[in-house]
């Protein structure tokens, strides 16, 4: 008995769409390239993205300057032109002029896969050995003992006491005093309790803080601006002495930068034209826009003559 045949038409494959493309896929395990869908659907020229495609299934290292990309594709070379134009400016497309030992500058083209990407880095500067520390040298203190000290405490039987020599007591230093002090360092100072009447200094404080202040006329600050700085934002209540807080401010406050010294007369110089890239050999070289630069303009100009002859 012959098979039952039925003439009902083939039923759509279950989600299809209904109109519009419908995709094959075939997973490929060699020979493919991955690209983003930012760049193959990216509105514009179709030149600019096949151009980008091809760019990215090329091994790093192959040529892609414009007349290596002008062998491959139909189009000429204007398209090819504007096509790298355009990737370089949506940051697909880098090209860095780099000095070579000789002196000679060369153009290498990076191609990102995003666009914003960090190329590639400088090496690591290694880090400074750290700087070995300098032990100061401990002071120890001194303790002196005066034989009549020594002679007053019971010696053993059959012990005698050993003479002991008399240390030269050190004379202090005296605490330096008003007369030693700058005389307009002092008058800020003792101004100050006009600004605040809890600002009162003695002699011997006004006389430590005189040299910091002092440091700061020198350095060109007026008495107004010191007066200012130092009373400033008092505390409501002072801890210790006044003259210890107008210490703290006057060692922790930086000195101010004194001016620059005036730059002398600028010199006319004439301008420097930037850097370009060629578009027919990609070498650098100086005009106001893009373009061909004088070798391939020539050879440019002599196909035209060739071509009209």
């Amino acid at each position: 008995m012959a098979d039952s045949q039925s003439n009902a038409r083939l039923r759509a494959g279950a989600g299809a769409p209904t109109s519009g493309v419908i995709h094959v896929r075939t997973r490929l395990i060699a020979d493919f390239t991955v690209v983003s869908n930012a760049l193959a659907q990216r509105r514009g020229s179709a030149v600019t993205v096949g151009v980008a495609v091809y760019i990215l299934s090329l091994p790093t290292g192959a040529p892609v300057t414009i007349a290596a990309l002008c062998a491959h594709f139909s189009e000429g070379e204007i398209l090819i032109s504007r096509a790298l134009r355009e990737l370089e400016a949506a940051g697909y497309l880098e090209r860095r002029r780099e000095r070579l030992a000789s002196g000679q500058i060369r153009t290498r083209t990076y191609f990102y896969d995003v666009p914003g990407d960090d190329g590639p880095s400088d090496p690591p500067v290694p880090p400074k050995p750290p700087r070995p520390r300098v032990r100061q040298p401990v002071r120890q203190p001194v303790v002196q003992e005066t034989a009549s000290a020594l002679r007053e405490v019971a010696p053993a039987p059959g012990f005698e006491v050993p003479e002991v020599a008399e240390v030269p007591e050190v004379a202090e230093s005296p605490a330096p005093g008003l007369s030693d002090a700058d005389p307009e360092a002092v008058a800020v100072l003792t101004a100050l309790r006009r600004v605040d009447a809890r600002l009162v200094l003695s002699a011997p404080e006004a006389a430590r803080l005189a040299p910091a202040v002092a440091e700061w006329l020198a350095a060109g600050v007026g008495a107004r601006e010191i007066t200012e700085l130092l009373t400033v934002r008092l505390p409501d209540r002072f801890r210790a002495r006044p003259a210890s807080f107008l210490a703290f401010r006057l060692r922790e406050t930086p000195l101010p930068v004194p001016p620059p010294a005036p730059l002398p007369p600028a010199v006319e110089r004439p301008a420097v034209l930037p850097f370009q890239t060629c578009d027919g050999c990609e070498r650098a070289f100086r005009a106001q826009g893009p373009g061909h630069c004088r070798s391939c303009r020539d050879h440019l100009v002599g196909e035209r003559l060739r071509a009209v002859g």
